[in-house]
């Protein structure tokens, strides 16, 4: 599997691993500008679509790696997760890929990264963990695992640097994919919904306990929210694997005459919305990218929530309050994420934008600027950093 690295030499060969849907995402992201550089590259390991169509061999599914907290998923799934490691360990260490480039899912690739590192791979780790925000103990881990970091906030470089950890700030990949000023009446006609009627995007996740633990909270809150605004539709983005468990959620509430499901589509359901009900993770950063405003909610396993609360370094938990480094929207955590709640909060921004409120302008001119600070050419810079570790 590997190639020589030298400038006007054959591609380099890269093994690669990325979690869930915004991993693979990133990754697909990263592989074009790999592409762009070295047509020729190939690539393997574990991925998902956005991957594939950039030519990636997925050994396995990046949905074999989709888990959530601290719970009895995690446990019961443990010994699979484990053993799909040990069995790409295995294969890699025989292969010797010039490069091994983790994209997030931390827990799975620290532990890997820091093998393959020992046994003479250079690797790569896209994705600075939110060390910023909770379990600071991954910083010596992430020392042992990666000979570079690619971040995609500006602030993590130096915060790494002070650690003894080489990083370089590639901007956010979405950034440059979601416009500034996203075509809403385009969206709406995709989406077969007019113009000034009321729609509210639904995202409760994209992993199996977080549609558990939020889907039916998040329609409850659209049945509540329909009964002081009947005139309001809601659009829901289901991950394929999960549409007929939404379905079903739907027609048990009797929903079906104002929720329409979608397949994926969640770029085109931030577009349309006027406001979004969404759960914390990397879809509220696209939330903001696409200037909607938004209430967040998490649910999780009492234990997952417990270990979670414990650790966490700041008082926010949402992207975009992280990054503004204030409640610039609101968060509705655990036991405070009620359907009843999380249906006034989602009404208060529908009468924002209905009026125009200098609480709504002020929400976008932030999300505005944050947009421009994430703005770079991710996939040059990413590449250009990849290319002096293969060179080192």
């Amino acid at each position: 599997m590997a190639g020589d690295t030298r400038l006007g030499a054959a591609a380099p060969s890269v093994a690669m691993v990325a979690g869930e849907v915004s991993g693979d995402l990133l990754a697909g992201l990263l592989l074009g500008g790999l592409k762009a550089r070295w047509p020729e590259l190939k690539a393997a390991g574990i991925g998902g679509p956005h991957m594939q169509r950039q030519g990636f061999e997925a050994w396995w599914p990046h949905t074999k790696l989709a888990v959530h907290g601290f719970n009895w998923e995690l446990l019961r799934r443990y010994r699979e997760i484990v053993g799909i490691r040990d069995q790409l360990r295995e294969r890699l260490l025989k292969e010797r890929p010039d490069i091994f480039i983790g994209t997030d899912a931390p827990d799975f690739n620290f532990n890997l990264e820091a093998d393959l590192r020992a046994a003479g791979i250079k690797t790569v780790h896209f994705v600075c963990p939110s060390v910023w925000a909770w379990r600071p103990e991954r910083m010596e881990k992430i020392r042992r695992s990666a000979d570079h970091v690619l971040c995609i906030f500006p602030f993590e470089p130096a915060l790494l640097a002070r650690n003894g950890i080489a990083a370089t700030y590639v901007g956010h990949p979405l950034a440059n994919v979601i416009p500034m000023r996203p075509d809403r009446t385009a969206a709406r006609a995709q989406l077969g919904v007019a113009d000034g009627v009321p729609l509210v995007a639904l995202l409760p996740g994209s992993r199996r306990s977080e549609i558990s633990h939020l889907a039916e909270r998040f329609l409850r809150a659209a049945s509540i929210l329909r009964q002081s605004r009947p005139e309001t539709r809601f659009v829901l983005p289901a991950v394929p694997g999960f549409r007929e468990i939404i379905d079903a959620l739907v027609r048990k509430l009797g929903l079906t005459d104002c929720v329409t499901v979608l397949n994926g589509q969640s770029h085109a359901a931030l577009a349309a919305c006027d406001v979004t009900l969404i759960a914390s993770g990397t879809a509220t950063l696209e939330a903001a990218l696409f200037k909607r405003p938004m209430v967040i909610a998490y649910h999780q396993s009492w234990l997952s929530w417990e270990i979670m609360r414990r650790k966490r370094l700041q008082p926010w938990v949402g992207l975009p309050n992280i990054l503004c480094e204030e409640f610039v929207v609101p968060e509705l955590l655990q036991d405070a994420a009620t359907p009843e709640a999380l249906a006034h909060e989602t009404l208060e921004w529908l009468k924002a934008a209905e009026q125009q409120t200098p609480r709504l302008q002020s929400l976008l001119t932030k999300f505005e600027t944050l947009h421009a600070e994430l703005q770079r050419d991710t996939a040059t810079i990413a590449t250009d950093a990849i290319e002096k570790v293969l060179q080192n």
